[in-house]
């Protein structure tokens, strides 16, 4: 009995796959600008917050102060922003956008933290500051019930700017030259200079001024002066500005310094034409944070250099004072024309600062990379004299590129020349 082969069924067709959704095109956020929704969140989140804060001290809660109500205020500020602010945008939008607020919020308070300063000394100060006399008179002869257009603070000022460059001459070769050293030369010892640097930014002033007064003053018998104000001020410049250099020097990219010496340079022609120019703008900064923290010193001038009314410009004999000291005397005083002329004298020193800060700046320049004017015609002219200088070597009456040709060719292409048979 034959059997019949059974024959198996067709296969299924495969189904074609179902069309996925389409996803909605991607919206770029905005991470910057003023966008009117972001103005709305911020106004009401600030209305909702100080409402809010008004009924708990007013109504709810027996909270009271000033301090406490501002806190209060702002954290509530910044809760209900981040509510309103997260009905359009996600987490790490809602986490930015308050985050920006936070910082804006600080930078605020800084500012107007350094306006109050400056403000408020310059108008104590606003008495003495129009007075001539103020400027070029001393304290020698003018007393406390004097009226102001008697006396002045030019004593100070000129033994803040002695004593100031007098550190300054000490501070920065020597700050420099040990950042160098920590940057190009690493190794145990470099590591444990560094600890000690990084131990002695944190030195009080008043242990600097005991130093230099036990050293210079009771041990090699000096007198008071403001080179022994200048060795102590120096001492507390020191570590900052090595700090600061080496973290400067830090940011050199390390690509420069390998091309300079691929060239053959040497580390000391690297460190001079090539580290030093690039971080030139940052190790101004550095200068400068080491000048705000030593002109601003009052204890280790009143150890090392004494105090006097009288004008000295010998900064190697006799007493000097520096504008804090004279400050510091000038408000202990009761009287009123003492404590505007102390005021005036903290303006002049913030003053005297600012003049500082610009002039380091325009020695320091611009970043790298970014030339004045002048630094770019200096360079157009070198490139100029270099194209000159090449094209001379090239010129054709000049052997120094043209081989010599052979002895033989020479003489085969002279028919001028005797032959063998001659």
């Amino acid at each position: 009995m034959e059997q019949t082969p059974v024959q198996a069924a067709p296969a299924a067709a495969p189904s074609a796959p179902a069309p996925e959704p389409a996803l909605p095109p991607d919206r770029p956020r905005r991470i910057g600008g003023v966008s009117r929704s972001g103005v709305l969140s911020l106004t009401g989140a600030a209305a909702s917050g100080l409402c809010v804060t008004i009924l708990l001290y007013g109504e709810l809660a027996p909270f009271s102060g000033a301090l406490g109500f501002t806190l209060t205020a702002y954290l509530l500020f910044l809760a209900i922003y981040a509510v309103l602010t997260g009905f359009e945008e996600d987490g790490q939008a809602v986490r930015d956008r308050v985050m920006t607020v936070v910082l804006w919020t600080a930078a605020t308070l800084l500012f107007l933290a350094l306006v109050l300063v400056v403000g408020f000394t310059a108008w104590r100060g606003r008495e003495a500051l129009p007075h001539g006399n103020f400027f070029t008179q001393d304290m020698q002869a003018a007393g406390p019930l004097d009226p102001l257009t008697n006396g002045g603070i030019a004593h100070a000022m000129l033994g803040t700017l002695t004593m100031t460059a007098i550190a300054l001459a000490i501070t920065i070769p020597l700050g420099l030259t040990c950042a160098v050293y920590l940057n190009q030369i690493p190794g145990r010892f470099s590591r444990f200079v560094r600890t000690i640097v990084e131990a002695m930014t944190a030195l009080p002033s008043i242990v600097a001024g005991l130093m230099v007064y036990a050293v210079w003053i009771l041990g090699l018998g000096m007198q008071k002066s403001g080179l022994a104000a200048g060795f102590a001020i120096s001492v507390m410049m020191l570590p900052i500005v090595i700090r600061a250099s080496d973290v400067v020097l830090r940011l050199v990219p390390g690509t420069l310094t390998e091309a300079a010496e691929a060239l053959g340079a040497p580390r000391w022609r690297t460190v001079w034409h090539v580290v030093l120019p690039t971080a030139r703008s940052g190790l101004a900064t550095a200068v400068i944070l080491g000048t705000a923290r030593g002109i601003g010193e009052t204890s280790p001038v009143l150890l090392t250099a004494g105090f006097t009314a009288a004008l000295n410009t010998d900064p190697t004999s006799g007493p000097m004072v520096s504008l804090p000291l004279a400050v510091f005397n000038f408000v202990k005083s009761p009287q009123p024309t003492m404590i505007a002329r102390g005021f005036g004298a903290a303006a002049v020193l913030m003053a005297l600062v600012l003049v500082l800060f610009v002039i380091a700046r325009v020695i320091g320049g611009r970043g790298p990379g970014h030339q004045t004017k002048r630094q770019a015609r200096r360079t157009a002219r070198a490139s100029r004299q270099d194209v000159a200088r090449f094209d001379e070597l090239h010129a054709p009456g000049l052997s120094l590129f043209q081989a010599e040709p052979p002895a033989e060719a020479s003489a085969t292409a002279d028919p001028t020349a005797p032959g063998e048979n001659d």
